[in-house]
């Protein structure tokens, strides 16, 4: 019992701190300010994520230049913030184009740096130099972006539905689980709890997306719907996947009973690309 009352303290905690820095600019009446409270928190998270990632491939050995990788995600989260501050024309997917053409120097600099290093695999620790700005800093900054371009409900509704399939994937599992999804990677995911936390994630969407925010038509909500409960699963089978191949059961313990910023934030890494291209490409 006591662990319960810890797990949902903490599950409070956090939810608290990500939807009221995502919401501030409404409390506050101030867009400007609402969207560098959130930034700062993303920022925050960001740099949580980073280091628990870099502390579980040094495991394995790897010498990343963690300085670098640390440096390039704060200015990808910066190009991204930016902009809507100094009003500019530029919006998230300009910023964003931008970032993701910069990468191929940035690993250039990473390799350079490899130069001065004493890694027997320079290459390989270059590459994991280079995989937080991929995996965590451009789709939490992909976050960001969308706040001033369809605003913080869409966004909100986004997390919900993560948050919603989650629960729901979990309850259904427990009432109806009896075949195991990916036993390999996380043994307690069914089938049954994955399709009941589906069902429930597109109801959700289909009722509650067109009344929060009634400019985005219901069918683009069950498209969104649709990304956030089935990317949500593999997403967690990623990061399964990564902690069960360096050994690791959490990637920290910031969250007691829940885990470490990744684990709360595994999901949302890998839905924010997709649900961000289907918003800006297919509805804006």
């Amino acid at each position: 019992m006591k662990t319960f009352w810890i797990r949902t303290a903490s599950a409070v905690v956090y939810a608290v701190l990500f939807l009221g820095s995502l919401l501030s600019g409404f409390l506050l009446k101030n867009p400007v300010i609402g969207l560098l409270i959130f930034a700062c928190f993303l920022g925050i998270v960001m740099l949580g994520c980073t280091y628990e990632f870099f502390r579980m491939v040094k495991t394995q050995g790897a010498k990343a230049c963690e300085p670098l990788a640390v440096a390039y995600c704060l200015l990808v989260l910066a190009a991204v913030v930016a902009p809507p501050i100094m009003n500019s024309a530029l919006n998230g997917f300009m910023v964003m184009l931008s970032a993701f053409m910069l990468f191929p120097c940035a690993f250039a600099l990473a390799a350079i740096v490899q130069l001065w290093g004493k890694s027997d695999q320079p290459f390989r620790d270059a590459a994991y130099t280079m995989v937080p700005l991929l995996y965590i800093a451009i789709p939490l900054s992909l976050m960001i972006a969308l706040v001033p371009d369809v605003g913080a409900r869409v966004v909100l509704m986004l997390i919900v539905m993560v948050w919603v399939n989650d629960s729901a994937a979990y309850i259904g599992g427990s009432l109806f689980g009896k075949h195991k999804m990916w036993e390999r990677h996380s043994p307690g995911k069914t089938w049954e709890g994955t399709a009941f936390g589906v069902l429930v994630t597109l109801l959700l969407a289909v009722f509650v997306g067109p009344w929060l925010q009634p400019a985005v038509a219901w069918y683009h909500w069950l498209a969104l719907g649709l990304i956030c409960s089935v990317i949500d699963t593999l997403g967690d089978l990623v990061e399964s996947m990564l902690k069960r191949s360096v050994g690791m059961k959490d990637s920290g313990n910031i969250m007691p009973g829940h885990g470490g910023f990744l684990d709360r934030f595994d999901s949302l890494l890998i839905i924010m690309p997709f649900a961000f291209a289907y918003i800006t490409l297919i509805i804006s």
